[in-house]
């Protein structure tokens, strides 16, 4: 009996730290989905100033619709990291087109994908909080008997990949 209402209490614990986990990376999408609907409205505003800035115009509206399909948390923080740089990029032109810094439009939007990174930044450290906790829960005894008896599989972290962490350098020409 006792066994048993430890079995339950433990099958219920998982089932509460899977689904945090579920819901904190549901939080990411969100913000994800709020960053690329702002990028194609940035890319209007710089397109209008630095139109001969092609190539990183073309970059960044490409990894948006590779980020708008990944799913896995890993794929997607590779994807997410390069656009992140990408958008860095993009920023950096307003120095070089005194008329794209004075825009009120472009300000706003810049202002508005700030705002996103820095939920990004705590939504992705929220989800990696959840995952550890989740992972360490069916990884310990007793509770690794009933995470394998039910299926529970451990989470996969949000991490960039290492040459995505070093700093952005943009060289205008």
């Amino acid at each position: 009996m006792l066994i048993g209402a430890r079995g339950v209490f433990i099958f219920n614990r998982l089932v509460r730290l899977r689904n945090q986990m579920r819901t904190a990376w549901a939080d990411i999408d969100v913000q994800l989905t709020r960053r690329h609907d702002l990028v194609p409205q940035l890319v209007t505003a710089v397109k209008a100033y630095a139109g001969h800035e092609r190539a990183l115009l073309e970059t960044v509206t490409e990894l948006r619709s590779r980020a708008m399909q990944q799913t896995s948390p890993a794929q997607l923080g590779e994807v997410e990291s390069e656009l992140e740089q990408a958008l860095s990029r993009l920023f950096a032109l307003k120095e070089a087109y005194p008329d794209l810094k004075a825009s009120d439009n472009f300000l706003q939007l810049q202002r508005d994908l700030v705002e996103v990174e820095e939920h990004l930044q705590y939504a992705r450290r929220f989800y990696n909080g959840a995952v550890r906790d989740y992972n360490d829960a069916v990884q310990r005894v007793p509770d690794l008997v009933v995470a394998r008896l039910f299926d529970f599989r451990g989470g996969e972290f949000y991490q960039a990949e290492a040459q995505q962490r070093a700093s952005v350098r943009v060289q205008l020409q």
